[in-house]
């Protein structure tokens, strides 16, 4: 028989002081974080008439409605590319984006089950939320590559830096998902608001007419929206038919590590009471 008084003994106490973020943490349930992305996607495509296609009719009808009002009869400048894949290009990334925010925004509150039976790094939650909406970005990838092969256009050197964008716009969806959902928790009406935000989001990002509509001396204050930087990039990086980002990227990604740290503190300071309030 084994000897109680020789087996470790855990000690958990609440912490004190300033907020650790110990992400260390994270690693070690990275085989949970796999098994909530799987989740995640199963969900979303389980008992769906069109499954993944919806990756694609989404970006690909939003093109096409942006082509006719934006490019044809509102004749917005496309810096020189077909309007259809300048519009797309767009797209990609910010499909990618508020995806990621909806669904990370709300993580937390579909997952008040399990938050209130065991013990992890509830950061975990969003997290996968966020990372779940990469298999559709590469779904609809495909459908890019089909258009630029359709108008001929090859992508340059610059196509290198596409992982950064997309990291970009990741982590752009997670530092405001962790606001949001951690709000969320304890206001339930915060739900309802994500949507007109991201609605006002993409009408305040270069998605549907070039930043070179912008006049120059608010070019900067536009990098204070992280999503600029991301969609400028993806054109420059893809098309490679405007100048690069420069000044504008760096503004969004100091933007975007100012909201992340900010939110993981946040969401860590207020983590002790997700399972009471949820």
């Amino acid at each position: 028989m084994t000897d109680v008084s020789t087996l470790p003994v855990l000690v958990i106490r609440p912490k004190k002081g300033f907020v650790s973020l110990n992400l260390r943490e994270i690693w070690n349930y990275r085989e949970l974080l796999f098994f909530l992305v799987w989740r995640d996607i199963k969900v979303r495509y389980k008992q769906t008439a069109l499954g993944a296609a919806w990756a694609v009719i989404q970006p690909v009808m939003t093109m096409i409605v942006f082509s006719i009002f934006f490019g044809r009869l509102a004749k917005i400048p496309s810096d020189g590319v077909p309007y259809p894949i300048f519009a797309y290009t767009a797209l990609l990334p910010w499909q990618l984006f508020a995806f990621a925010l909806t669904e990370s925004s709300n993580s937390l509150v579909g997952s008040q089950n399990l938050i209130t039976k065991v013990y992890f790094p509830r950061l975990v939650i969003p997290l996968a939320s966020v990372l779940a909406g990469i298999v559709d970005f590469v779904i609809a990838f495909g459908v890019l590559l089909v258009l630029m092969f359709w108008y001929g256009i090859t992508p340059g050197p610059a196509i290198v830096w596409l992982p950064l964008f997309m990291l970009l716009a990741l982590a752009t969806a997670l530092s405001v998902g962790l606001w949001f959902s951690a709000l969320n928790v304890k206001y339930r009406d915060v739900r309802y608001t994500i949507p007109f935000i991201t609605q006002l989001w993409m009408f305040a990002t270069p998605v549907a007419y070039p930043s070179s509509l912008v006049p120059k001396p608010w070019r900067a204050w536009l990098g204070l929206n992280p999503m600029a930087g991301v969609v400028e990039g993806f054109r420059w990086a893809l098309l490679g038919k405007t100048a690069a980002p420069g000044l504008l990227l760096w503004i969004s990604i100091v933007a975007v590590l100012l909201l992340l740290i900010g939110g993981l503190f946040y969401f860590r300071r207020m983590e002790s009471t997700f399972a009471d309030l949820a």
